[in-house]
Protein backbone atom coordinates (compact mmCIF):
# COMPACT_ATOMS: atom_id res chain seq x y z
CA UNK A 1 0.00 0.00 0.00
CA UNK A 2 1.11 3.31 -1.36
CA UNK A 3 0.91 6.80 1.04
CA UNK A 4 -0.10 9.53 -1.08
CA UNK A 5 2.43 12.47 -1.23
CA UNK A 6 -0.36 14.68 -0.39
CA UNK A 7 -1.52 12.70 2.64
CA UNK A 8 2.49 12.93 3.92
CA UNK A 9 2.59 16.54 3.25
CA UNK A 10 -0.58 17.34 5.47
CA UNK A 11 0.15 15.26 7.95
CA UNK A 12 3.57 17.00 8.16
CA UNK A 13 1.95 20.06 8.08
CA UNK A 14 -0.70 19.22 11.02
CA UNK A 15 1.98 17.73 13.00
CA UNK A 16 3.82 21.49 12.78
CA UNK A 17 0.77 23.08 13.91
CA UNK A 18 0.85 20.87 16.73
CA UNK A 19 4.13 21.34 18.00
CA UNK A 20 3.65 25.41 17.67
CA UNK A 21 0.51 24.74 19.64
CA UNK A 22 2.16 22.58 22.40
CA UNK A 23 2.81 23.93 25.91
CA UNK A 24 4.30 21.26 27.15
CA UNK A 25 7.62 20.61 25.77
CA UNK A 26 7.65 16.46 25.40
CA UNK A 27 3.93 17.28 23.18
CA UNK A 28 5.96 19.86 21.07
CA UNK A 29 9.62 17.08 20.68
CA UNK A 30 7.03 14.15 19.78
CA UNK A 31 4.67 16.66 17.35
CA UNK A 32 8.37 17.84 15.69
CA UNK A 33 9.69 14.25 15.11
CA UNK A 34 6.08 13.50 14.11
CA UNK A 35 6.65 16.62 11.31
CA UNK A 36 10.28 15.34 10.63
CA UNK A 37 8.74 11.35 9.96
CA UNK A 38 5.73 12.54 7.74
CA UNK A 39 8.50 15.15 5.33
CA UNK A 40 11.25 12.29 5.68
CA UNK A 41 8.06 9.47 3.63
CA UNK A 42 6.64 12.34 1.59
CA UNK A 43 10.40 13.41 0.40
CA UNK A 44 10.59 9.61 -0.32
CA UNK A 45 7.25 9.24 -2.37
CA UNK A 46 8.39 12.46 -4.22
CA UNK A 47 11.77 10.50 -5.21
CA UNK A 48 10.29 7.06 -5.72
CA UNK A 49 7.58 9.33 -8.20
CA UNK A 50 10.43 11.02 -10.18
CA UNK A 51 11.98 7.34 -10.77
CA UNK A 52 9.01 6.07 -12.33
CA UNK A 53 8.50 9.51 -14.38
CA UNK A 54 11.74 9.20 -15.52
CA UNK A 55 11.82 5.13 -16.63
CA UNK A 56 8.48 5.48 -18.11
CA UNK A 57 10.42 8.65 -20.19
CA UNK A 58 13.57 6.26 -20.95
CA UNK A 59 11.01 3.72 -21.95
CA UNK A 60 9.13 5.65 -24.32
CA UNK A 61 12.34 6.97 -25.83
CA UNK A 62 13.76 3.49 -26.32
CA UNK A 63 10.76 2.80 -28.02
CA UNK A 64 10.64 5.84 -30.22
CA UNK A 65 13.80 5.37 -31.51
CA UNK A 66 13.75 1.11 -31.88
CA UNK A 67 10.50 2.39 -34.02
CA UNK A 68 12.80 4.83 -35.97
CA UNK A 69 15.07 2.08 -36.36
CA UNK A 70 12.67 -0.31 -38.06
CA UNK A 71 11.06 2.56 -40.23
CA UNK A 72 14.82 2.92 -41.92
CA UNK A 73 15.45 -0.79 -41.93
CA UNK A 74 11.74 -1.07 -43.47
CA UNK A 75 12.56 1.85 -46.37
CA UNK A 76 16.08 0.61 -46.75
CA UNK A 77 14.53 -2.79 -47.72
CA UNK A 78 11.82 -1.44 -49.65
CA UNK A 79 14.26 0.90 -52.04
CA UNK A 80 15.90 -2.68 -53.16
Amino acid sequence: MSISIEFCETRAEQAGDEARSASLENVRERALRSQAAWRAMADRAIGIAKAKAHKILETEQAQEREEAANAQRETSYGSQ
